[in-house]
């Protein structure tokens, strides 16, 4: 589905990329994995067509999706070609209700029933049916993340990308987070995440790539990352 290929981008005159290359299936789940400051929300911005918004700037290589370039496309065009995003700090609407943020992106790209809709995401996400009429800036981090969650569900993404999955959240919410994450696979739902959660992405995902300096310097599945402690101790450990 996804194929990105060494992948180079600069903030101003600071180079963020320099070969970044990773690919995800249809059903996939791969992780972006790396310390803070190695290229991995740049490498999301720039598949989605935000780097622009940001300050940013894409030097060379290839984004493709289900064979369409999607090199420097504009977030609007990336979207409608299937790719939903759950961005780092969420992002939701402050002002608009939890029913609104949720409406506000839906989407049936792929025509037939869609998959997610209100209905869908309530039932996967009992709190925010019982939130629904409250404002985005009422709702606690957990919260906002399932709502950021759900409003890229509510896309009918062929695929998800999400960028520091549960990164400040409670244990609790944290750990419904990544029951969610097992049963999207379970049903099909190709994945593309970031989160330093090794255990749980380990468990998760079915490969692993790692990014130091804004470079691809590791590929694998989990028994091979788990096989080897140099790469987790020299690109994951803080």
């Amino acid at each position: 589905m996804l194929v990105v290929e060494d992948l180079s981008a600069a903030y101003g005159g600071a180079q963020a990329l320099s070969g970044v290359t990773l690919h995800v299936g249809a059903g996939e789940v791969v992780t972006l994995l790396g310390r803070n400051g190695m290229g991995k929300t740049t490498t999301v911005r720039a598949v989605m067509g935000l780097l622009p918004s940001v300050g940013g700037r894409l030097l060379g290589g290839r984004i493709g999706f289900e064979g369409a370039v999607l090199t420097a496309q504009p977030p609007h065009r990336v979207a409608q070609r299937g790719l939903g995003l759950v961005p780092e700090g969420r992002q939701v609407f402050p002002t608009l209700s939890v029913e609104e943020n949720l409406t506000a992106t839906a989407a049936n790209r792929g025509g037939g029933t869609p998959r997610w809709t209100l209905a869908a995401v309530y039932a996967l996400f009992p709190r925010l049916a019982e939130r629904r009429r409250n404002m985005g800036a009422q709702l606690s981090g957990g919260e906002q993340q399932m709502l950021a969650i759900g409003r890229a569900l509510m896309t009918n993404p062929k695929l998800l990308i999400l960028d520091e999955a549960t990164e400040g959240l409670a244990p609790l919410i944290r750990a419904e987070i990544w029951a969610v994450l097992a049963r999207l696979k379970q049903e099909g739902q190709a994945i593309l995440l970031i989160d330093k959660t090794l255990s749980e992405v380990m468990r998760l995902a079915d490969r692993h790539v790692v990014l130091e300096k804004g470079r691809t310097v590791w590929a694998g599945n989990s028994a091979a990352l788990a096989a080897d402690p140099k790469i987790r101790e020299d690109h994951l450990h803080v």
